[in-house]
């Protein structure tokens, strides 16, 4: 598969550096990558466009909640821009198609997209949580100039965290067999940050998403003032936050503690390519249905943007209906002028002159009625 392990770097020394290298059974993982990459790309793109533009509405409004949301839509939108590129290198049997430098920054745009992903639904978790929980105290919390900083740190500190993949000797895809980023055999160090990545990428988000989401049930469960309806809305996307996380970064990760535990038991060469390659790859394609799904649940999940999609919707509607009632006056006009130049030509008694207040009356009419489709 096209994503490293981080830290592969260390691979000099090794007990196994004179075996044969392992051949991975690349072709088994051909056609369900290449049906997963291409329906994330063709349903994520247009979805991530609007829910950038959506956002940044709600910014220019101050809402600190879209702050997080535009920056979310904005990892997974640079994300989805590289998934032709790992189409291309699936469907060619893993052969990478460019050079060493567009590997290296195509593998690490994916671990900041997955990594930077993570930890701002976690901003957006307790965002709420803070806001239904705690909303008159948190007042004089809840800034926008805040909510830039907490995502210009996550962006930075993700970013800088995966500044080794510029050197691992994985990404250089220039040269030999041309793979981009397959997993190696595991080391000390690889296996230290396998331990890393669960506990510190998975676990503790996972734990952040559900105890906050569980307070926001909570709370809004026990709230007199809401709605039945509303209550459950709350609970059904309390549940879909939790379950999206588990369901696109729980494979993954969990294959990562089991490659981390075996390293420990067995030595046996080629154990990971000969038993789970194939899991570890759909998995590792299965995380970036996150970048589709976000826009859907998360924007339109929200009051504020359901509202400014109504707002555009009933402009363009009223627009085009002024285009068209604008269009159809002009042809009307134009009829009447040709009417009236018909009866002048045959009319040799009458002045050629149309009745008296026909055309002043028509603007009127529909003025009034172009007034009354605005409103």
């Amino acid at each position: 598969m096209h994503v490293p392990t981080v830290t592969q770097a260390v691979t000099t020394g090794l007990n196994n550096s004179t075996a044969s290298p392992c051949e991975a059974p690349y072709s088994q993982d051909r056609i369900p990558l290449v049906l997963l990459y291409s329906t994330v790309l063709v349903v994520g793109l247009p979805a991530n466009l609007a829910t950038v533009y959506l956002t940044f509405l709600q910014v220019r409004r101050k809402n600190v909640l879209g702050i997080y949301l535009l920056s979310l839509s904005l990892c997974d939108l640079t994300y989805l821009l590289t998934l032709p590129l790992w189409v291309v290198y699936v469907n060619s049997g893993h052969q990478w198609p460019l050079g060493s430098l567009a590997c290296k920054v195509t593998g690490y745009i994916f671990f900041n997209n997955m990594y930077i992903s993570i930890f701002l639904l976690c901003c957006i978790s307790v965002d709420r949580y803070v806001a239904v929980v705690y909303a008159v105290e948190s007042r004089g919390l809840r800034r926008q100039r805040l909510a830039a900083a907490i995502c210009t740190a996550v962006w930075l500190v993700v970013a800088l965290g995966h500044m080794p993949v510029f050197t691992m000797p994985e990404g250089e895809a220039g040269r030999g067999a041309r793979h981009c980023f397959e997993p190696g055999q595991s080391t000390a160090s690889v296996t230290g940050f396998n331990y890393a990545r669960f506990f510190v990428g998975f676990a503790a988000p996972l734990a952040v998403l559900a105890s906050t989401n569980r307070a926001i049930l909570v709370n809004v469960q026990a709230s007199t003032g809401l709605r039945h309806s509303q209550k459950e809305k709350v609970r059904y996307l309390a549940v879909a936050v939790v379950l999206l996380f588990l369901v696109c970064f729980g494979p993954y990760h969990v294959i990562l503690l089991m490659r981390a535990i075996t390293y420990h038991f067995t030595q046996e060469p080629c154990h990971f390519e000969n038993c789970v390659y194939t899991p570890y790859t759909i998995s590792l394609g299965l995380s970036t249905v996150n970048s589709a799904v976000n826009p859907i649940l998360y924007v339109l999940s929200s009051d504020n943007i359901r509202r400014e999609i109504a707002r555009g919707l009933n402009s363009l509607r009223d627009r085009t209906v002024i285009r068209q009632r604008s269009s159809n006056s002009s042809q009307h006009k134009m009829n009447n002028s040709s009417d009236g130049a018909i009866i002048a030509a045959h009319d040799t008694d009458k002045p050629c002159t149309p009745p008296l207040g026909v055309e002043q009356m028509f603007s009127q009419t529909a003025l009034q009625t172009d007034k009354k489709e605005v409103c």
